[in-house]
């Protein structure tokens, strides 16, 4: 995501924040940190994305992984590898803490992979110009893991994590979540439990906005039968409307009855009907049908993207009132799978916003925003959002994520990584 160069001078990003009238003399120590070590964040960037860390990769995670280790090691963290079961196919996670009794107990959210397998073409670090590189996770997520290490490096070079308690939580697989998911985010919920609040680093949504809410995201697998028989017979009371019409008046009530419901998103992924059916997975299959045979079955997959838990029960029961009033001679059947809970908007977020503002302002940078959760999928911080406050999309800025066009806005990454560091100080600073 760009912008024109008259929106960073008007913001003052080019290092005015030295010069804030509204930080303390501790926090300008902070910011001067930021900016010693500027040159070494975005080394320590590139070296990370040039290790793939592909999901899949396995051992493209647990080598990245190292870096940050080192990284965190080095300031004082305690580090865990978190091994995922063998059957689950993922790598693990990478946690590092500090234990104390001083300000806000803090989780730290980031992740280590990418959806840049090892055959992908999309490889290596490189810097387009002064403004821009590019490279696979370069936005997604490596520069927000990035924001995280050098902005508690600045706070650690000025002795200010002592007796705090940090969490940093890197998943190892938040492009494709390993199942089940009680395995897979069960440490992350377990910290999330142990801290007052919850700050994501995926990719910003522009200069001048934070998440405070993010919607969730779930499947839905539908399934009708119809009478088999000679198409001259269709919609009479003995042969019935068949599977395939029967799935199309399902999905056009979903349609007609729930397009137009605020935050709410419902996509149809794949269908397939016919005669005969034989389903791989919900993605795949072989059909088999005649025009002059009335169709037997039919299957359509989808996905379901809700702002709440209770907007998603909601939406649910509709669906299921659709799918219960079926066509003459046919049957049907919908079934819902989790994945990412939702992030609902709280009062604690919309504080914490509040926070950040001010931070912003005092760093002499813009005002700081609620992000339109409709504009934003699923992310890990959603599976903590019922036990902490949280914000989210803290992390660097760029464009054209999970693409091989990716970038990072070099720009704007220094007084980013500043803002996090202010932000943390100043959290850790209430009691």
């Amino acid at each position: 995501m760009f912008r024109n160069p008259l929106f960073f001078i008007a913001c003052a990003l080019l290092s005015l924040s030295l010069s804030a009238q509204g930080l303390s003399p501790q926090e300008k120590a902070i910011v001067k940190s930021i900016e010693q070590n500027h040159e070494a964040a975005l080394k320590f960037l590139e070296r990370t994305v040039n290790i793939n860390s592909g999901t899949l990769n396995k051992a493209g995670v647990k080598a990245v992984s190292a870096l940050y280790n080192e990284a965190l090691s080095e300031m004082g963290f305690a580090t865990q590898w978190i091994e995922m079961p063998e059957a689950m196919e993922r790598a693990g996670h990478l946690f590092a803490s500090r234990k104390g009794a001083k300000g806000k107990k803090i989780l730290l959210i980031g992740h280590l992979d990418t959806v840049f397998e090892e055959d992908s073409p999309f490889q290596k670090y490189t810097v387009i110009n002064d403004s821009t590189a590019t490279g696979p996770g370069i936005n997604d997520m490596k520069g927000g893991n990035a924001i995280i290490v050098y902005a508690l490096k600045a706070l650690y070079e000025n002795g200010l994590l002592e007796n705090t308690q940090i969490t940093v939580a890197l998943t190892g697989d938040e492009e494709s979540t390993g199942k089940p998911l009680s395995i897979s985010r069960r440490d992350l919920i377990a910290a999330a439990k142990e801290s007052d609040i919850a700050l994501g680093f995926e990719t910003s949504s522009g200069f001048e906005y934070a998440v405070v809410a993010r919607r969730g995201s779930s499947g839905w697998q539908l399934k009708t039968t119809g009478k088999r028989a000679h198409s001259s017979g269709i919609f009479s009371e003995n042969t019935g409307a068949g599977a395939i019409f029967e799935a199309s008046r399902i999905l056009h009530e979903f349609y007609s009855r729930l397009s137009d419901v605020n935050y709410l998103t419902f996509n149809a992924g794949a269908i397939m009907g016919g005669t005969n059916l034989d389903l791989e997975n919900p993605s795949k299959g072989t059909v088999f049908g005649k025009s002059n045979v009335v169709p037997q079955t039919a299957f359509v997959s989808g996905g379901l993207r809700c702002i709440s838990a209770q907007q998603q029960d909601s939406v649910r029961a509709v669906m299921k009132e659709i799918v219960s009033k079926n066509l003459p001679q046919t049957t049907a059947e919908i079934t819902f799978t989790d994945s990412y809970p939702s992030m609902p908007p709280t009062k604690g977020n919309t504080a914490l916003l509040d926070l950040l503002n001010e931070v912003s302002k005092d760093l002499n940078q813009c005002e700081v925003m609620a992000y339109d959760p409709g504009k934003r999928g699923a992310a890990d911080i959603s599976f903590v959002a019922s036990y902490v406050d949280g914000l989210d999309g803290l992390g660097a800025m760029g464009s054209y994520a999970h693409t091989p066009k990716e970038t990072i806005d070099l720009n704007t990454f220094k007084a980013l990584t500043e803002r996090t560091a202010i932000l943390l100080y100043r959290l850790l600073q209430d009691e």
